[in-house]
């Protein structure tokens, strides 16, 4: 009971920081000049069309209402209508979009855990020069901007080399069956071999480019945790009773991985922030490109519902590494 006291919390404490971005995003974006109906119609339009539009979407109601209304939709389900382009869903939209992200999202986030692991447990491990490129590694990586390193692989690998394909989510005709949206788990679904492979062959630059940024971090965390492990008394004890090494390395290691949990749920924001300039990029067909086209055509209720959807995830993350922060340390369950 009391895990569960604790998760209702952290999910009602979740509640405000909802409430902060939408009221933040609500009026910034009408802040932004322009019309929505007018950069859709354009200004040669009539201006009783134009007049008709406005009143249709609501945008001629004082902006109070306008606000109160729009909470309203969204705490009751209701993301409301796109403003252009036939107005359609934008829940419908989104999750047209929605696998593509988080094919991309989960992908990365293999790659920056495989990269960050490895690269941090030899640094600790061996130490000396292997130790001091890790942590060049990681400094580097960290603040590399993702458009740049995306262009240069894309040069490298697909201009120069014609390894990889230049963009695109999958070539024109192989798309597998839609069951989940995802085109590596449909392909596997659907037994179409073909599809998988490609599908998998065009995701491998941008999910190289997204997790090579993001491994930084966790090559520093799990270097810094396995150099404090291996220093720890109980390690002396393991080899003093003649344990073998890689035991001894691997006890370590699952000790130093601890810490990484909380990381990994703090790291889903710059993941989902780099997968809108990835997907920018590399013409990724997910909810990043399709934040930046609306936000270009100021269609509001896209971007809102856009942004609602990625707090939901951020906040669902942090909501579950606090769980399972709670399950693996007993001084946190302590304290519940």
């Amino acid at each position: 009971m009391s895990l569960l006291r604790y998760v209702a919390f952290r999910a009602a404490l979740a509640v405000p920081t909802l409430l902060i971005l939408l009221t933040a995003v609500f009026f910034v974006l009408r802040v932004i000049p322009g019309n929505p109906i007018v950069a859709m119609v354009g200004m040669k339009a009539p201006p009783e069309y134009v007049e008709q539009l406005i009143k249709e979407a609501g945008l001629d109601k004082p902006l109070h209402e306008q606000y109160l209304d729009y909470l309203a939709q969204v705490f009751t389900g209701n993301l409301g209508r796109s403003l252009i382009f036939g107005k359609r869903d934008v829940a419908a939209e989104i999750m047209d979009r929605l696998p593509a992200t988080v094919e991309l999202a989960v992908a990365a986030f293999l790659v920056s855990i495989a990269l960050g692991h490895i690269f941090g447990f030899l640094a600790a491990r061996y130490g000396g020069r292997i130790d001091l490129t890790a942590r060049v590694y990681a400094m580097v990586t960290y603040v590399l901007f993702i458009p740049f390193i995306g262009l240069a692989l894309q040069l490298v690998f697909s201009v120069w080399l014609g390894v990889f394909p230049v963009a695109g989510r999958i070539t024109p005709g192989l798309e597998p069956p839609r069951i989940t949206g995802l085109y590596l788990l449909d392909s596997l679904l659907s037994g179409r071999l073909d599809s998988f492979a490609d599908a998998l062959w065009h995701l491998a630059l941008p999910s190289f480019t997204l997790g090579l940024v993001l491994s930084g971090v966790f090559v520093r965390l799990i270097r810094n945790n396995m150099v404090k492990t291996l220093g720890e008394d109980f390690v002396s004890a393991y080899r003093a009773m003649g344990f073998p090494e890689r035991n001894i390395l691997w006890k370590a290691y699952r000790v130093a991985i601890v810490p990484t949990v909380t990381m990994m749920g703090l790291q889903l924001a710059l993941l989902l922030q780099g997968a809108v300039l990835t997907e920018t990029t590399f013409s990724w067909p997910g909810l990043g490109t399709l934040l930046l086209e609306r936000i270009q055509y100021l269609d509001y209720t896209t971007v809102q519902g856009t942004v609602v959807v990625f707090v939901l995830v951020v906040v669902f993350m942090n909501v579950a590494v606090d769980i399972i922060n709670a399950l693996l340390d007993p001084r946190v369950r302590r304290g519940l």
